[in-house]
């Protein structure tokens, strides 16, 4: 994969394409709140046929975080940027894998019904703000500032204290612990795969839950053992496993 730049809502964003048969969904992998085309490391390549992978604005390569994000900065990136990158790409027919926020912005884009999307795959989704994630972003905080955290991060963005205090600051404020997008999950008719790990620092499975409760497209989930909040890197072979007989199951044909 090459690195290459699209605009799309209102700013440069670097992005990665695997390309592949014509007629297949293209998937489009959308990040955690600490993630970039970087960190998904090679896991779209083994996955996919066709992808394409990118760094949300203030993240990664793409354009520097220029003020602190706002409640709603996950539905704008669904409703705004998401689409414009869609347009943008060509991509008609899609899969979207979304880890975390990027699970968020995933089913918020699929449960405002405007744009077609073929399936969910969903890593650490969450839906509402739970005690044990604002425990778990403040601990963040901490580690951030007394560890080695910030050396670790920093090779994976341009600014990576914009990347880091855009993501932590918004979750701790206290405008956030409203934050609840299950007003869009009956919108949201595409088959939905959901992943959580049983060991997951920053939410509980009730966030699968009431995706399962509130999606009306098909619903399956795999919760995994010595898994924390990152399966595809804390137990790889099984994610994709999963991930591939899901995505055959939609496209027809056998897991």
């Amino acid at each position: 994969m090459n690195q290459a730049f699209v605009t799309a809502g209102g700013h440069r964003l670097e992005y990665q394409r695997i390309e592949g048969s014509a007629e297949a969904p293209c998937l489009v992998f959308l990040h955690e709140g600490l993630g970039s085309v970087a960190l998904w490391r090679d896991f779209p390549a083994k996955l996919a046929e066709a992808a394409v992978v990118y760094s949300r604005y203030g993240y990664g390569a793409s354009d520097r975080l220029t003020a602190p994000r706002a409640v709603d900065y996950m539905h704008r990136e669904a409703q705004e940027t998401l689409p414009d990158l869609r347009e943008a790409l060509g991509l008609e027919d899609v899969i979207l894998i979304g880890h975390s926020d990027g699970a968020s912005i995933a089913l918020i884009h699929a449960g405002s019904e405007f744009w077609p999307v073929r399936a969910l795959l969903l890593e650490a989704p969450h839906v509402f703000v739970e005690e044990i994630s604002v425990e778990s972003i403040a601990a963040a905080r901490e580690a951030y500032a007394t560890t080695d955290l910030r050396r670790r991060l920093e090779r994976y963005h341009g600014d990576v204290d914009g990347a880091f205090r855009g993501w932590n600051d918004i979750w701790l404020d206290p405008a956030f612990r409203d934050w609840n997008i299950e007003d869009y999950l009956p919108g949201v008719h595409s088959p939905v795969l959901a992943i959580q790990g049983a060991d997951d620092e920053y939410g509980t499975l009730a966030q699968l839950d009431a995706i399962e409760r509130g999606v009306a497209g098909r619903f399956e989930r795999r919760v995994l053992a010595q898994c924390q909040h990152s399966p595809h890197r804390d137990q790889e072979e099984a994610v994709l496993a999963a991930m591939a007989g899901f995505i055959a199951r939609c496209l027809g044909g056998r897991s």
